[in-house]
Protein backbone atom coordinates (compact mmCIF):
# COMPACT_ATOMS: atom_id res chain seq x y z
CA UNK A 1 0.00 0.00 0.00
CA UNK A 2 1.36 3.41 -0.95
CA UNK A 3 1.49 6.49 1.22
CA UNK A 4 -0.72 9.42 0.25
CA UNK A 5 1.14 12.18 -1.53
CA UNK A 6 0.46 15.68 -2.74
CA UNK A 7 0.99 16.61 -6.36
CA UNK A 8 0.86 20.16 -7.77
CA UNK A 9 0.55 20.26 -11.55
CA UNK A 10 2.40 23.05 -13.32
CA UNK A 11 0.26 25.37 -15.41
CA UNK A 12 -2.90 24.35 -13.57
CA UNK A 13 -4.15 25.63 -10.26
CA UNK A 14 -5.63 22.32 -9.14
CA UNK A 15 -4.19 20.51 -6.13
CA UNK A 16 -4.26 16.71 -6.36
CA UNK A 17 -3.99 14.38 -3.39
CA UNK A 18 -3.61 10.63 -3.71
CA UNK A 19 -5.67 9.24 -0.82
CA UNK A 20 -5.51 5.47 -1.27
CA UNK A 21 -4.14 2.79 -3.59
CA UNK A 22 -5.49 -0.75 -3.41
CA UNK A 23 -3.97 -3.77 -5.15
CA UNK A 24 -6.65 -6.12 -6.42
CA UNK A 25 -6.18 -9.61 -7.85
CA UNK A 26 -8.22 -11.51 -10.39
CA UNK A 27 -7.70 -15.26 -10.33
CA UNK A 28 -7.49 -16.71 -13.83
CA UNK A 29 -6.51 -20.09 -15.28
CA UNK A 30 -2.77 -19.29 -15.31
CA UNK A 31 -2.62 -17.70 -11.83
CA UNK A 32 -3.39 -14.22 -10.58
CA UNK A 33 -3.67 -10.99 -12.54
CA UNK A 34 -2.95 -7.93 -10.45
CA UNK A 35 -4.51 -4.53 -10.93
CA UNK A 36 -4.63 -1.31 -8.95
CA UNK A 37 -7.44 0.93 -7.76
CA UNK A 38 -6.68 4.58 -6.86
CA UNK A 39 -8.70 7.15 -4.92
CA UNK A 40 -7.78 10.79 -5.65
CA UNK A 41 -9.07 14.13 -4.36
CA UNK A 42 -8.72 17.27 -6.53
CA UNK A 43 -9.43 20.87 -5.53
CA UNK A 44 -8.62 24.45 -6.44
CA UNK A 45 -8.00 25.66 -2.88
CA UNK A 46 -10.79 28.24 -3.20
CA UNK A 47 -13.98 26.29 -2.53
CA UNK A 48 -14.13 23.66 -5.28
CA UNK A 49 -13.32 20.00 -4.68
CA UNK A 50 -13.99 16.60 -6.24
CA UNK A 51 -12.97 12.97 -5.84
CA UNK A 52 -12.48 10.16 -8.28
CA UNK A 53 -11.79 6.46 -8.42
CA UNK A 54 -9.77 4.78 -11.16
CA UNK A 55 -8.72 1.20 -11.85
CA UNK A 56 -5.98 -0.05 -14.18
CA UNK A 57 -3.24 -2.66 -14.51
CA UNK A 58 -0.55 -0.09 -13.60
CA UNK A 59 -0.49 2.45 -10.75
CA UNK A 60 0.15 5.62 -12.84
CA UNK A 61 -2.73 4.79 -15.18
CA UNK A 62 -5.07 4.22 -12.22
CA UNK A 63 -4.05 7.56 -10.69
CA UNK A 64 -4.58 9.33 -14.02
CA UNK A 65 -8.06 7.82 -14.44
CA UNK A 66 -8.98 8.75 -10.86
CA UNK A 67 -7.75 12.33 -11.39
CA UNK A 68 -9.85 12.74 -14.53
CA UNK A 69 -12.92 11.38 -12.71
CA UNK A 70 -12.25 13.78 -9.80
CA UNK A 71 -12.05 16.79 -12.14
CA UNK A 72 -15.42 15.85 -13.66
CA UNK A 73 -17.13 15.48 -10.28
CA UNK A 74 -16.06 18.79 -8.68
CA UNK A 75 -18.56 20.61 -6.45
CA UNK A 76 -18.56 24.16 -5.05
CA UNK A 77 -18.69 24.54 -1.27
CA UNK A 78 -19.50 27.92 0.35
CA UNK A 79 -16.82 28.91 2.88
CA UNK A 80 -16.97 31.49 5.65
CA UNK A 81 -14.20 34.09 5.16
CA UNK A 82 -12.58 31.62 2.74
CA UNK A 83 -11.15 29.63 5.66
CA UNK A 84 -13.85 27.56 7.45
CA UNK A 85 -17.36 26.15 7.12
CA UNK A 86 -20.52 28.18 7.77
CA UNK A 87 -22.12 25.69 10.15
CA UNK A 88 -21.65 22.28 11.79
CA UNK A 89 -22.99 19.36 9.79
CA UNK A 90 -23.10 15.56 9.74
CA UNK A 91 -22.60 13.41 6.68
CA UNK A 92 -23.23 9.77 6.02
CA UNK A 93 -22.56 7.21 3.33
CA UNK A 94 -23.03 3.52 4.06
CA UNK A 95 -21.32 2.79 7.37
CA UNK A 96 -19.20 5.94 7.08
CA UNK A 97 -20.37 8.76 9.36
CA UNK A 98 -18.57 12.08 9.77
CA UNK A 99 -19.10 15.23 11.82
CA UNK A 100 -17.73 18.53 10.46
CA UNK A 101 -17.49 21.54 12.78
CA UNK A 102 -16.52 25.13 12.20
CA UNK A 103 -13.45 26.38 14.03
CA UNK A 104 -11.94 29.70 15.08
CA UNK A 105 -9.00 31.14 13.20
CA UNK A 106 -5.71 29.43 14.01
CA UNK A 107 -7.21 26.02 14.81
CA UNK A 108 -5.93 24.34 11.66
CA UNK A 109 -7.26 21.21 9.98
CA UNK A 110 -8.04 18.68 12.68
CA UNK A 111 -8.98 15.71 10.54
CA UNK A 112 -7.60 12.30 9.86
CA UNK A 113 -6.54 10.61 6.67
CA UNK A 114 -8.97 10.95 3.78
CA UNK A 115 -10.89 13.89 5.29
CA UNK A 116 -7.66 15.90 5.68
CA UNK A 117 -6.97 15.51 1.96
CA UNK A 118 -10.46 16.83 1.13
CA UNK A 119 -10.07 19.95 3.28
CA UNK A 120 -6.55 20.69 2.07
CA UNK A 121 -7.72 20.56 -1.55
CA UNK A 122 -10.85 22.57 -0.71
CA UNK A 123 -8.85 25.39 0.82
CA UNK A 124 -10.29 25.16 4.33
CA UNK A 125 -7.77 26.29 6.95
CA UNK A 126 -9.75 25.82 10.19
CA UNK A 127 -12.04 22.84 10.77
CA UNK A 128 -12.57 20.13 13.37
CA UNK A 129 -13.83 16.75 12.16
CA UNK A 130 -14.67 13.38 13.62
CA UNK A 131 -15.15 10.09 11.83
CA UNK A 132 -17.64 8.05 13.83
CA UNK A 133 -18.24 5.14 11.50
CA UNK A 134 -16.26 3.09 9.05
CA UNK A 135 -12.54 3.70 8.51
CA UNK A 136 -12.93 2.72 4.84
CA UNK A 137 -11.45 5.67 2.87
CA UNK A 138 -14.08 5.44 0.11
CA UNK A 139 -16.98 5.69 2.57
CA UNK A 140 -15.24 8.44 4.58
CA UNK A 141 -14.73 10.55 1.45
CA UNK A 142 -18.31 10.01 0.27
CA UNK A 143 -19.69 10.85 3.74
CA UNK A 144 -17.58 14.03 3.79
CA UNK A 145 -18.90 15.03 0.37
CA UNK A 146 -22.46 14.28 1.55
CA UNK A 147 -21.96 16.80 4.36
CA UNK A 148 -20.24 19.37 2.13
CA UNK A 149 -23.05 19.22 -0.45
CA UNK A 150 -25.53 20.19 2.29
CA UNK A 151 -23.45 23.18 3.43
CA UNK A 152 -25.38 26.42 2.76
CA UNK A 153 -24.28 30.02 3.11
CA UNK A 154 -26.24 32.64 5.07
CA UNK A 155 -26.62 34.63 1.84
CA UNK A 156 -28.40 31.70 0.18
CA UNK A 157 -30.68 31.16 3.21
CA UNK A 158 -31.49 34.90 3.31
CA UNK A 159 -32.50 34.95 -0.36
CA UNK A 160 -34.71 31.88 0.09
CA UNK A 161 -36.44 33.36 3.14
CA UNK A 162 -36.61 36.89 1.76
CA UNK A 163 -34.68 38.38 4.68
CA UNK A 164 -31.47 40.29 5.22
CA UNK A 165 -28.25 38.44 5.91
CA UNK A 166 -27.92 40.24 9.25
CA UNK A 167 -31.25 38.71 10.35
CA UNK A 168 -29.90 35.21 9.63
CA UNK A 169 -26.42 35.57 11.12
CA UNK A 170 -26.28 36.28 14.84
CA UNK A 171 -23.46 38.57 15.93
CA UNK A 172 -20.69 36.79 17.83
CA UNK A 173 -20.86 38.85 21.04
CA UNK A 174 -24.65 39.28 21.20
CA UNK A 175 -26.83 37.19 23.47
CA UNK A 176 -30.41 36.29 22.58
CA UNK A 177 -32.86 38.73 24.19
CA UNK A 178 -35.64 36.19 24.67
CA UNK A 179 -33.73 33.96 27.12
Amino acid sequence: MARPESVQKEGSELVERLVHINRVAKVVKGGRRFGFAALVVVGDGRGRVGFGHGKAREVPEAIQKATEAAKKSMIRVPLRQGRTLHHDIKGRHGAGKVLLRTAVQGTGIIAGGPMRAVFECLGVQDVVTKSMGSANPYNMIRATFDALKRQVSPRHVATIRGKKISDIVARRGDKATDQ
